[in-house]
């Protein structure tokens, strides 16, 4: 699970943090909201975040955890804490951090950017780049990129320019671009936001930090079934998740929200 959720960051579960906030917002608010994944109509992760965001900067801190079924052969948790700012129409990432347990196992990713460069990545324990066909990550692979949940804010104008853009993201280990083509308008009903949405169709394609041949990578690469909806963050010029469906190995996983609310 826990490599599946990292393959697909820049488009499902983490992505979805911030989607929470109020389309009425035009301030700095801080929202809590929950979100679930489920394949085949089961629940199998469950999400709670409280995310602050402007025109300016956002800040997001979350936490991630199987649930149902997915439990019993994979009990994970984890947490993600990420922090930047906006400018001009991009987003600049200052800090990623995300750590998780599963079963005995731990795991910690921090990254650092300057400038929207990878300054500094760290992987506890360190990513085997040993393995047989491993593509390795350049320095000039690392300019211009987001991490996984920073990926996912869309700054646009208009509806119409969300879906038109190729997202770049640098998870710790990979490296890989989600190429958005509008998909055509939405709608979506939840507490704390009822209106249009904009969905895109998404293409998967590594860049680098993954094992050739290696059959989820293959699978996603090779995927046309990928959509994501996106709603306007207030009046603060970012679009964001609020719903996703990805096709698996296993199934075709969907993201959604459940709830969200002012944090008094």
């Amino acid at each position: 699970m826990t490599r599946s959720l990292s393959c697909l960051a820049g488009l499902t579960a983490l992505a979805l943090a911030v989607s929470g906030l109020p389309a009425r917002a035009a301030s700095a608010e801080a929202i809590r909201s929950e979100y679930v994944v489920s394949i085949y109509g089961l629940v199998i992760a469950r999400s709670q975040f409280i995310s602050t965001i402007t025109p300016d900067r956002f800040d997001i801190k979350g936490s991630l955890s199987s649930a149902g079924i997915a439990r019993i052969f994979d009990d994970t948790r984890g947490t993600t804490v990420v922090s930047g700012r906006f400018n001009k129409g991009r987003v600049y990432p200052a800090a990623y951090d995300v750590s998780y347990v599963s079963g005995d196992k731990k795991k910690r990713t921090t990254i650092n950017f300057s400038g929207g460069r990878v300054a500094r990545a760290v992987n506890r324990p360190p990513v085997n780049t040993k393995r047989d066909g491993w593509v390795p990550v350049s320095r000039s692979q690392l300019a211009a990129v987001a991490d996984p949940l920073s990926a996912t804010l869309v700054p646009a104008a208009r509806p119409a320019d969300v879906c038109r853009r190729t997202v770049r993201f640098f998870d710790g280990a990979l490296r890989a671009d989600i190429h958005l083509a509008p998909a055509g308008p939405g709608s979506i009903d939840v507490p704390g936001y009822s209106g249009g949405t904009v969905t895109c169709s998404a293409r998967f394609v590594p860049v680098a930090g993954y094992r050739k041949g290696h059959s989820s990578i293959e699978y996603l690469r090779n995927s046309r079934r990928i959509l994501i909806a996106f709603a306007p963050v207030g009046s603060t010029g970012i679009y964001a998740p609020v719903e996703a469906s990805v096709a698996t190995k296993i199934g075709t996983v969907h993201v959604k929200a459940r709830r969200f609310e002012p944090v008094r």
